[in-house]
C-alpha cells in the first residue's frame, strides 16, 4: 500500500514504507468510520494484533491488501450472479 498516494493527508516528506497501520490509518484508506474499522477487526474479517500497554490495534499492510482483494472478489462474484439472473 502506498501511503503517499493521492487522497491521503500525509505529505510526501512523511512518506515511508511501513509494515503496520493504526486503525486510524485503516479508516482513512477505506474511507470508513472508526467504529466500522474496529468492527472489522473484532469480527476477524480484518486480522490485526494488539500492541503496547493500552492494547492498541495494528493491522499489517499486507492484511489490509488481502482484505481489499477479497472485497473485490466478492463484488465480482455478486456482479456475475446478478448478470446471470
Amino acid at each position: 500500500m502506498d501511503n503517499c498516494g493521492a487522497g491521503t493527508t500525509r505529505g510526501k516528506m512523511h512518506c515511508m514504507s511501513r509494515r503496520f497501520l493504526t486503525l486510524a490509518d485503516v479508516t482513512e484508506e477505506l474511507n470508513i468510520k472508526a467504529d466500522q474499522a474496529y468492527a472489522l477487526v473484532r469480527s476477524g474479517e480484518l486480522p490485526a494484533i494488539q500492541v503496547g500497554g493500552r492494547g492498541q490495534w495494528r493491522v499489517e499492510v499486507v492484511e489490509l491488501e488481502k482484505y481489499i482483494e477479497r472485497k473485490y472478489e466478492e463484488a465480482r462474484a455478486q456482479i456475475k450472479t446478478t448478470r446471470s439472473h
